[in-house]
């Protein structure tokens, strides 16, 4: 009954528009205060506890290191080099797109920033090309959400902290799969193109090529050395998030000039807001966790799947249904800090591999990302588009199918997520 009641309060509140983070933790402070022993100066210190994690300090790194990417150059480099070699091909300014999103999702880690970032350029330059303003749209939301699975990925971060598993690990099971679903989203474009004959951009010279990609090399080269640098085991994933920041910074500023010192101040208030928010919900989240821990619902949890003979197959059909419920109104922190602390015991007793289920986690909260009625990609493009929200979903309905086949394939192969933490890095 309990339980029940905490969960309505949540669901109360952010109904009520009560910002994530403090629905999570009034409904928390509320129930723990009047149902068990803890002081709420107790409570209030356990929250804060929370966010000393060492691993966390990835997050605002990453999340800078995004911000000072979009104002200093380096996505519009990419774009356009990008766009010299693809630009004249068919779909050519869709697979533009599609790798513009998978590299500076790469560097983000964040799908909004991923979708607002390219949608800004790329949005007017396909309906200028011939492409349809809805399909375009349905592209730029699809394809933004390669952001949490392509390392680095925040909602990674989140989950190797709760879970207690190997970040660098996680980092790299999410790499074949953001690559497949990159690859699956440009083949499905080229088809598009070729079956609809969309408009395709006059063919760059060769000098032009050469010119383009000389100027995007400095930013490319960012997530190789990120991910480099973490595979060779020369730097933590935190240690690599900062260094990630001051070559942002560098690049930026010193290379291309496109980010000046007075700058800095609003690339501060932007990284500063976003990650503010990330840490009050994991801090909220963690009164969450306070109050199942103490009444058992992991355990009961656990012991119901054990006395039932639950098979992993009906377990990732459950949880994927739930996480793509939750999806729709919740953001990918919010989700894993709220599900993890239940779904952990259960995974244990199931022998699901946590790389595994974190990659399937992750594609799912990716497509809920992109669903109606409140997936957040389809706000950031309506907003940058301009158009109503309803020509978004019509154009992205098509990546949804896609991305529900990714999905299930996921499942049902899980070497795919664990061939390269499994055989490279153990």
């Amino acid at each position: 009954m309990e339980t029940v009641l905490l969960f309505s309060i949540f669901v109360v509140l952010f109904l009520l528009n009560v910002p994530i983070a403090i629905s999570l933790a009034v409904a928390a402070i509320t129930i723990l205060a009047l149902t068990s022993d803890f002081s709420l100066y107790m409570i209030v210190q356990r929250m804060f506890a929370s966010l000393l994690s060492p691993p966390l300090l990835a997050i605002p790194a990453f999340v800078f290191a995004g911000v000072a990417m979009s104002r200093g150059g380096i996505a519009k480099y990419l774009i356009d080099a990008l766009r010299s070699w693809c630009g004249h091909l068919p779909g050519g300014l869709a697979v533009v797109t599609i790798v513009a999103c998978a590299i500076f999702a790469a560097i983000s880690g964040s799908s909004p920033a991923t979708a607002a970032a390219i949608g800004a350029i790329m949005l007017p330059a396909m309906i200028e090309g011939g492409y349809p303003k809805r399909y375009a749209m349905g592209l730029v939301a699809a394809a933004g959400t390669l952001g949490i699975l392509i390392p680095p990925s925040v909602t990674m971060v989140i989950y190797g902290i709760v879970t207690e598993e190997n970040i660098g690990k996680l980092f790299m099971g999410g790499l074949i799969p953001g690559l497949m679903l990159a690859s699956i989203l440009i083949a499905s474009a080229v088809f598009i193109a070729k079956k609809n004959n969309y408009g395709r951009l006059p063919k760059a010279s060769w000098g032009e090529r050469w010119r383009a990609s000389l100027k995007a090399l400095p930013g490319a080269f960012l997530p190789f050395f990120i991910l480099g640098s973490i595979y060779m085991g020369i730097v933590t994933p935190t240690e690599a998030a900062v260094l990630s920041v001051f070559y942002t910074i560098f690049v930026s500023m010193f290379i291309y000039r496109e980010m000046k010192l007075r700058d800095m101040r609003e690339v501060f208030r932007s990284s500063i807001n976003i990650s503010s928010m990330i840490f009050l919900i994991i801090a909220a989240a963690m009164g969450f966790a306070m109050y199942l821990t103490v009444n058992q619902v992991p355990m009961q949890a656990a012991r119901w799947i054990a006395e039932n003979n639950l098979n992993k197959y009906m377990f990732f059909l459950a949880t994927n249904l739930m996480f793509f419920v939750m999806g729709t109104f919740l953001e990918a922190v919010a989700i894993t800090l709220i599900t993890m602390p239940i779904l952990l015991p259960m995974l244990q007793i199931l022998n699901i591999d946590l790389i595994h289920f974190a990659v399937v986690m992750t594609v799912n909260m990716e497509l809920a990302m992109i669903t109606p009625p409140v997936g957040l990609n389809l706000f950031v493009v309506s907003a940058m588009a301009k158009d109503r929200l309803e020509e978004v979903i019509m154009g992205v309905l098509p990546f949804i199918l896609i991305m529900i086949a990714v999905l299930l394939v996921l499942v049902y192969w899980p070497d795919i997520s664990l061939y390269i933490p499994r055989v490279l890095m153990d």
